[in-house]
């Protein structure tokens, strides 16, 4: 644990050399980097953690900027300038850190990311609601969201299961189509992550203003966009919003891969950041 002065993050820390900071997706907690963070640690200073109101981190209640947790969480740490890896809602944040203070930022990789200001089309709500509305009661879910509940444990189960099929497997797939063990660990991250979220404090991400999906071009860093071909195809769009927007982006499409390729195919994956990043810092 570390105290940021605002909040106190849980994180780890491990090797030498050109800082990486690893931001873990909504849908899970730092858990979701073992294999990048062990292998990135031979050449690098890597820190992964888990965001505030998630893991072991401190809960908060109300509205909070996410990417301002990250920049003071890298105060703390004495790291002047990192590359980010973000996946999903982690790429949001680290986009929006990098446009608040890009100084800070050497190099972005953002994996199915998402992106403050984005609104999601019908087709993606209707979609969510279809896959994981049935899992919990409405007005069982209703208390949920409020926060500071009591949630049954038949119901956490329940909504992690279904998040794990429409989102880590994507539409079209079924658990057996990832490694067990990325299955195994993503049904324990959305478990452990509703039982948290539904107990604690209501709370929600304060996004930058002006939001980040109209300064694309804005941003000056070597950028990889990741994109699982089988996750759901309205967050494919977002990658390719990335990869259209920002200048000189580079565009990493992995086909019978889902929302969490990290989780998916980690060595692939791992052995394609590792070259980016090596790219990147030879660049520089």
């Amino acid at each position: 644990m570390i105290d940021t002065g605002s909040t106190r993050l849980a994180y780890d820390e491990a090797g030498d050399g050109p800082a990486v900071v690893l931001l873990h997706a909504g849908l899970a907690d730092r858990r979701m980097w073992d294999h990048q963070f062990a292998a990135l640690s031979a050449g690098h200073r890597v820190v992964r953690y888990d965001r505030r109101g998630i893991g072991g981190s401190a809960d908060h209640e109300g509205p909070v900027e996410h990417h301002r947790d990250l920049l003071d969480l890298m105060d703390a740490l004495d790291i002047d300038r990192a590359a980010l890896v973000g996946a999903s809602f982690g790429g949001a944040h680290a986009v929006d850190a990098a446009l608040t203070a890009p100084g800070r930022v050497g190099a972005l990789a953002l994996v199915c990311p998402g992106v403050s200001g984005h609104r999601w089309p019908r087709s993606f709500t209707d979609a969510a609601a279809a896959a994981v509305g049935p899992a919990v009661p409405p007005g069982r879910m209703a208390r949920y969201r409020a926060g500071n509940a009591a949630p049954d444990p038949a119901d956490v189960a329940a909504m992690a299961q279904a998040q794990a099929r429409f989102m880590v497997a994507g539409p079209g797939r079924s658990p057996d189509d990832l490694p067990p063990e990325a299955w195994d660990l993503s049904l324990l991250m959305l478990r452990e992550l509703f039982a948290r979220l539904w107990s604690s404090p209501a709370n929600r991400p304060r996004w930058i203003d002006p939001p980040a999906n109209g300064l694309l071009a804005k941003i000056g860093v070597p950028t990889l966009v990741v994109k699982g071909l089988s996750d759901v195809r309205e967050v494919q769009d977002v990658a390719d919003l990335y990869a259209a927007g920002v200048p000189g982006a580079r565009l990493l499409e992995l086909p019978d891969t889902g929302h969490l390729p990290p989780l998916e195919r980690p060595a692939e994956f791992t052995a394609a950041l590792a070259g980016f990043l090596e790219e990147a810092a030879a660049g520089s």
